[in-house]
């Protein structure tokens, strides 16, 4: 299993990037890869809680869903792999500090464990560009909007 993380500074208030992470719907507006998103359950206060995602990755298309923990928010937005098809384990957590001046800390933490073994190096390629769509990508998300 990997793990890896990402710190970055977005300039966005912690409201704006919690309403960014949570509106998975409109992930596939900002988020390379990714195909489609389909809510299959909210919880009590209407966030997703279960996600379908199809996303290209290895030069194929992948079917994962995550079930999303809220019981830290708005410190923590967590997330647990139910099913995928390359993956075993795709779970992992943004976690968000308020800074001065309406900005906030961001990182971004997950831990992936893949169904078929693949070289070190084209792993490593492959959690640059997730962790590059998880934090620079939502960093420019929630700057360029009003």
């Amino acid at each position: 299993m990997e793990r890896t993380a990402e710190r970055m500074v977005i300039g966005g208030t912690l409201a704006r990037c919690i309403e960014v992470v949570t509106d998975v719907e409109r992930y596939p507006e900002w988020v390379a890869d990714l195909k489609e998103v389909h809510v299959l359950n909210r919880d009590d206060e209407g966030r997703p809680s279960v996600v379908a995602f199809r996303a290209g990755a290895f030069g194929r298309s992948t079917s994962y869903v995550l079930a999303y923990d809220y019981s830290n928010a708005p410190a923590e937005i967590s997330w647990i792999q139910k099913e995928g098809d390359l993956t075993n384990r795709l779970d992992g957590r943004y976690r968000f500090a308020p800074l001065p001046e309406g900005a906030t800390e961001v990182v971004y933490e997950l831990a992936v464990e893949l169904r078929v073994p693949i070289p070190n190096f084209v792993k490593r390629r492959a959690e640059g560009h997730i962790l590059h769509a998880a934090v620079r990508d939502l960093k420019a998300r929630v700057e360029s909007l009003p």
